[in-house]
């Protein structure tokens, strides 16, 4: 075995069992543990549950119903991912249900035309844009477009993934991050 291995094996399972103590002991019911858990994650696990669900008082229940049954499956946890991984995976379905429970409909589409392809979207300048601009623009998206854009780029899913969690097709998803891709754009553009 290489030295990069060895390296590599090492640091994977350091990252791995870093807060492995903490787990094991809130997975006795251990309140403290369980309180020290929460305190880890929950901020993380906060943003991407605003970015999903725009409503703050949305994105705290969702935060405190997916932590709920992260405690409810912590003995289903059995080390062969990342503790913050499998946390973020029960966030984002817990998002992705609520979404469907305001009972909008997500309409994702297949159809992919040249209006949608990379080098046809509007040009901007990369100087005029703030974290602040982008963040609102991405508020403004339909709610289809909004959690496919988060998914991709934000969270860092692949079509494939994202075609699995939300049970579309992998065109589709692809089709919807361009659309709102192009259409983060135009907004950006439209606020200058």
């Amino acid at each position: 075995m290489s030295l990069f291995n060895v390296i590599e094996n090492i640091l994977k399972k350091a990252y791995t069992d870093i807060h492995k103590d903490v787990i094991e002991l809130s997975k006795t019911g251990n309140g403290k543990a369980q309180s020290e858990l929460y305190s880890l994650y929950s901020k993380a696990m906060y943003s991407i549950c605003v970015r999903m669900l725009i409503v703050k008082e949305e994105a705290e229940d969702a935060l405190q119903e997916a932590f709920t049954e992260v405690f409810d499956k912590l003995d289903s946890f059995r080390y062969e991912s990342a503790f913050g991984a499998w946390i973020k995976r029960i966030v984002l379905n817990t998002c992705i249900n609520k979404l469907k429970s305001r009972q909008k409909l997500l309409t994702y589409t297949d159809d992919i035309g040249t209006e949608y392809s990379v080098g046809n979207e509007p040009d901007i300048e990369e100087t005029e844009l703030t974290v602040m601009k982008i963040h609102k623009a991405i508020q403004l998206l339909p709610d289809g477009y909004r959690i496919i854009f988060c998914l991709y780029l934000l969270e860092g899913y692949d079509h494939k993934e994202i075609s699995s969690i939300l049970n579309i097709s992998e065109s589709t998803s692809k089709t919807q991050y361009m659309k709102a891709r192009k259409k983060i754009k135009e907004i950006l553009i439209e606020q200058k």
